[in-house]
């Protein structure tokens, strides 16, 4: 956990030196709460693309998801954008330490899968500040296979 936390802030630093784009940030690093809590950094490659690492606890387990997402503007609201996109997923979920609606008792599961995308994303204009709010349905390819279309989150972040 130390390394990762070690890269996040390194990666920060390293944004700092970029210049800024129109959304009003490059890089945010934060906390992500909702089904799954947990770390999220989203660094903007162009004024509209952007990616997106989650590192996220679920069913007694670790999941690591890797996203590209397209932000548009929202005019009538500044620092407010709507993004859509995709990615994939790997994982553990652990039900051998808990009582879990699905699957077999005492069983552990290694999850790949894809991930879909929506939300808002909104960056505080006086602050270095970012909240974002998401549905981020997945479907499970290995492992627990099926649907899982109850994530929904709240994230905030640091920006640089």
């Amino acid at each position: 956990m130390k390394k990762v936390i070690y890269t996040l802030v390194i990666l920060a630093f390293m944004a700092v030196g970029n210049e800024t784009l129109a959304q009003g940030y490059n890089t945010g690093i934060g906390l992500r709460a909702g089904v799954g809590n947990g770390l999220t950094v989203k660094h903007f490659l162009t004024e509209k693309g952007a990616i997106e690492g989650i590192l996220h606890s679920r069913w007694r387990g670790l999941v690591i998801t890797g996203l590209y997402e397209v932000h548009n503007d929202i005019r009538e609201v500044r620092g407010l954008r709507w993004f859509y996109g995709g990615g994939a997923h790997i994982g553990t979920w652990n039900a051998n330490r808990g009582n879990t609606p699905w699957g077999e008792p005492n069983r552990s599961y290694t999850v790949i899968g894809l991930d879909g995308i929506i939300g808002l994303d909104y960056k505080f204009t006086d602050a270095p500040i970012n909240l974002s709010l998401d549905y981020k349905p997945a479907f499970n390819i290995s492992g627990y296979t099926g649907w899982w279309g109850d994530e929904v989150a709240l994230s905030i972040r640091f920006t640089f």
